[in-house]
């Protein structure tokens, strides 16, 4: 979005950053908009945020200083303070699809520059639904397990990940991890 609209882009962490960053940025994106350039502030993790954090937004929101882009797995209505969820649009971002995560699946296993193709690893077809199905359309979830089954992968020749090498991929990023539900944007 930043890049379509030649604005800058600024990323947060509601979980790492404070009111002291948030004061410095809103001052950064003012001073932006006094020379024309837009900012889009992106805060991961939004419903992190307490009540001071979130109405520190506000005065830039309604002053058209940045656009907020906030994501989280809570519900905005009880989660975002109600007078910056007034000046939004909620969108809910659905589950991808089994077909959906097993073509990523896919991907990820060729792609040699951000996958994991250059470790050479094969997995059927039905071995990549098994760990669509048990993802419950969240990608970063899918990734993770074909990640782990693909290094667990490494001590067979050639390299090929089985149903056993899934369930035990399976057991270790689901204890290693926690799954959101649904994932909205606001």
């Amino acid at each position: 979005i930043a890049h379509m609209t030649k604005a800058d882009f600024i990323e947060f962490s509601a979980v790492l950053a404070g009111i002291k960053e948030i004061k410095q940025v809103m001052a950064d994106a003012e001073r932006a908009r006094q020379y024309g350039t837009r900012t889009i502030v992106f805060i991961d993790e939004i419903h992190r945020f307490n009540k001071a954090q979130q109405d520190a937004f506000l005065p830039h929101v309604e002053k058209g200083n940045i656009r907020l882009i906030g994501a989280t797995t809570e519900n905005p209505s009880f989660e975002i303070n109600g007078a910056l969820l007034s000046r939004t649009r909620v969108y809910v971002l659905q589950p991808l699809t089994e077909e959906q995560i097993v073509e990523l699946l896919k991907r990820a296993l060729t792609d040699e520059e951000r996958g994991l193709g250059a470790m050479h690893v094969h997995a059927s077809d039905e071995v990549l639904k098994k760990i669509a199905s048990y993802t419950s359309g969240d990608a970063r979830s899918a990734y993770n397990v074909l990640e782990v089954a693909a290094g667990l992968s490494q001590q067979t020749s050639p390299p090929e990940i089985t149903d056993d090498i899934v369930r035990d991929a399976l057991q270790s990023a689901f204890c290693s991890t926690t799954r959101p539900a649904k994932n909205t944007t606001i």
